[in-house]
C-alpha cells in the first residue's frame, strides 16, 4: 500500500516550472508588449527575444519618423518592470527583434513595454492584428538551453522556460 501510494504522488506531482506568457495588444499611438511569468520560480540570467521575422505580417518595429516605418512611430519605452532587466535593448528603426536581458523576473512579475509595430504585408501597415503577429516568435535562453513558442493568432505566446532551479 504505501509503495502505491509513493508512485501516486510521484505521478501526481508537478515540477515547478517558470512558464512566460508574452501578450500583444495593438493600440493608437502605441502597441504593447506584456511579459509575464506565470510559473512557481522566478526567472533568473535569462535572454528573451521577440522575433517578428516570421510573423504572417512581416512585422517590423517603427520607432523613428524616418524609415523603414509607416507614419506614426514609437520609440521603445519601458512602462514596467525595469527591476527585473539588466538595461534597457537598443532598437533600431525596422528591426525585427528585440533581445531583453531578464536579471530575475519572480512569479506574478510583468515586464511591459510600448513600441510603434507596423506590417510589411499591406499597403496598410499602421493596423496590427492578431492574425498578422501569427508565427512571430519568443524565444527564452538560459545557459546552453533555449526555449521558444509562437505567437497564436490571439496574439499571445506561453514559452515553459523549464524547471525552476534547486534551492
Amino acid at each position: 500500500m504505501l509503495r502505491a501510494t509513493a508512485v501516486a504522488i510521484l505521478l501526481t506531482t508537478q515540477t515547478a516550472a517558470a512558464d512566460i506568457a508574452v501578450r500583444f495588444v495593438e493600440s493608437a499611438p502605441k502597441d504593447r508588449f506584456i511579459i509575464e511569468n506565470l510559473g512557481d520560480c522566478a526567472l533568473t540570467a535569462a535572454g528573451l527575444t521577440l522575433d517578428m521575422a516570421g510573423s504572417a505580417g512581416g512585422l517590423i518595429f517603427d520607432v523613428t519618423g524616418s524609415g523603414a516605418g509607416v507614419e506614426v512611430f514609437q520609440p521603445f519605452d519601458l512602462v514596467a518592470g525595469e527591476s527585473a532587466l539588466d538595461g534597457l535593448p537598443e532598437v533600431r528603426d525596422g528591426d525585427r527583434e528585440i533581445s531583453l536581458n531578464i536579471s530575475a523576473l519572480a512569479p506574478g512579475a510583468q515586464i511591459a513595454f510600448t513600441i510603434d509595430v507596423d506590417d510589411t504585408a499591406e499597403a496598410r501597415g499602421i493596423m496590427v492584428s492578431g492574425a498578422e503577429i501569427t508565427g512571430a516568435a519568443v524565444r527564452i535562453t538560459e545557459g546552453d538551453a533555449t526555449r521558444s513558442a509562437a505567437f497564436d493568432s490571439g496574439a499571445s505566446a506561453l514559452v515553459s522556460a523549464g524547471p525552476c532551479a534547486a534551492a
